[in-house]
């Protein structure tokens, strides 16, 4: 069996976070090393590798977080623009190999992303 993920110790409630949103299908919370005045992770709970991992079984789930993304960039206030990012591979800079997406907002953002 492999490890778990950080991702899956926070899901199982064995590390902590500064959580934003939680429900049956995903896990939001505030990134502990934010990129931008605001960096929330959206998390599956359901293991997912990466979006280059999805099959047509996670359709509710992709289609959920995204919908959770836009709610959570509402209630904190990011009216003027958010940029929402995910990484796929070691060439793509994933670090950790559970799907989550990057929502960073509280300041311009530049292009391109580095």
């Amino acid at each position: 069996m492999s490890e778990k993920t950080i991702f899956k110790k926070i899901i199982d409630k064995e590390i902590p976070a500064n959580i934003v949103h939680e429900d049956d299908l995903c896990l939001a919370f505030h990134d502990v090393s934010p990129q931008a005045p605001t960096h929330v992770l959206v998390i599956p709970k359901q293991e997912i590798t990466s979006l280059a991992t999805l099959t047509d079984a996670d359709q509710a789930v992709a289609g959920h977080m995204l919908l959770v993304i836009k709610k959570i960039a509402e209630e904190l206030g990011l009216d003027d623009g958010y940029r929402v990012v995910t990484n796929i591979g070691s060439d793509g800079g994933q670090s950790v190999f559970h799907l989550h997406f990057h929502l960073l907002g509280g300041r311009a953002l530049s292009w391109p992303p580095g």
